[in-house]
């Protein structure tokens, strides 16, 4: 049986740097950092990290009404809210589309964590009889991929992949084949997150991932750099719309780049640290370049998972290192992290950074990884430092990396007939 072609015809970022494809992209191409003092957490609550890249200007209400946003999380909030943006950037009507035929794809890795605490509180000082009834379709990670299917009456597959930081590129790369097999034409694929608040702070903080290089929030996040020293937290949300090329054909929609590749791998190593050699990660990006049909020195562009993180930036240059040998230490590969200014989304970093996949290849533009000042010696490839170049960009792939050890690579490419 043949294999649908897919395409991706619509973008719906949230993030720190901005909010809906253009704004979110202007930002990105102009190295702006999304990073700042955190405003969410009580002053009393904030651990030894007092910085991330919170959003200050989004308001629920633009996109959903008031019950719904009473009664859904902030992640979900997010999750609406960017399904609505990326319907309106591919031109989807959903009045002419066959609701079966349409499914959803779309994850969290953390979930409702404000919720828990909010409602755990009440619990304690007021008493179970007082908690709200919507505490528990408020908080579990599925609910995203339930509203989303809701908003937009989808009524095809409909899932929720849950494997930490690498959340949002496996629900796009599940979504991509199950359009590929024929099961749906149309699939919303991505991920949410909401995680700056003070119990997932505090958590992340005690076990010394997050920077605390409080004294100047916009140079924290720094990617392969000498100063870095943890990841910085962000919030926000992307989707995908992903069709088959026949149904985005027919209905003449404006096809931004086609996915080609999806790779997905365990590291079988640790819960939380990385392998040193970067084994599992580079077969990850080995198995999207053999399913895209491509040749390692095919690849032009990679959004790396770039946590900056001592240990885990080290990693994934040895993985690239590993997969593209002379292409990448040559500097003929470019590489960088867009999380250097969006800070780390968790579940959502893949829909992001995949977000910036397509636009690198729409624009011909290579997006830069900011504060990189003074370069790890251990990470001596071309992470296009600081200013954003332009460049041919035909084929870029994205990274995501979990904790437990889950290992995603995506592959888009320049769509041609």
């Amino acid at each position: 049986m043949s294999k649908e072609r897919v395409v991706v015809t619509g973008l719906g970022p949230i993030s720190s740097v901005g909010i809906g494809r253009d704004d979110f992209w202007k930002g990105i191409v102009a190295g702006k950092s999304g990073v700042d003092y955190v405003r969410r957490i009580p002053e009393e609550l904030r651990p030894a990290c007092k910085i991330a890249a919170e959003i200050f200007d989004f308001d629920p209400l633009q996109y959903m009404d008031h019950k719904t946003v009473k009664r859904s999380d902030r992640f979900i909030q997010f999750a609406i809210a960017s399904s609505i943006l990326a319907v309106r950037d591919a031109g989807l009507d959903m009045s002419k589309e066959d609701p079966e035929r349409v499914g959803v794809s779309f994850g969290s890795a953390a979930g409702g964590f404000q919720s828990i605490e909010d409602q755990f509180r009440i619990l304690v000082e007021k008493g179970p009889g007082r908690c709200s009834p919507f505490t528990v379709p408020m908080l579990i990670v599925n609910m995203p991929a339930g509203w989303v299917s809701i908003t937009h009456g989808a009524k095809g597959p409909n899932s929720c992949a849950v494997t930490a930081c690498a959340t949002s590129a496996h629900s796009i790369g599940d979504a991509y084949r199950i359009i590929e097999r024929g099961e749906a034409d149309v699939m919303f694929a991505g991920g949410s997150e909401a995680p700056i608040a003070s119990l997932v702070m505090a958590g992340f903080s005690a076990a010394r991932t997050l920077s605390t290089r409080n004294e100047n929030p916009q140079k924290a996040s720094s990617p392969f750099d000498k100063k870095r020293d943890g990841f910085v937290m962000g919030e926000g949300a992307a989707t995908l719309i992903l069709e088959s090329l026949s149904h985005a054909k027919a209905r003449g929609a404006t096809i931004l780049a086609e996915i080609v590749g999806y790779g997905n791998t365990g590291d079988a190593f640790d819960i939380v640290q990385p392998c040193a050699d970067g084994e599992g990660a580079a077969r990850a990006m080995q198995a999207a370049i053999k399913q895209a049909g491509l040749q390692p020195h095919d690849v032009d562009y990679v959004n790396a998972h770039g946590t900056s993180t001592p240990l885990g930036d080290v990693a994934e240059t040895n993985a690239i290192k590993r997969v593209f040998g002379e292409h990448a230490t040559s500097h003929k590969l470019a590489i960088s992290s867009t999380k250097s200014m969006t800070g780390h989304l968790l579940g959502a970093a893949g829909a992001v950074e995949s977000t910036c996949c397509v636009m690198a290849i729409r624009d011909n533009i290579l997006p830069p990884t900011i504060n990189l000042d003074d370069p790890d010696p251990a990470c001596d490839l071309n992470y296009v430092p600081n200013q954003a170049q332009k460049s041919q960009v035909d084929v870029a792939m994205t990274n995501s990396f979990g904790f437990g050890g889950h290992n995603c690579s995506l592959i888009y490419k320049r769509f041609q007939e």
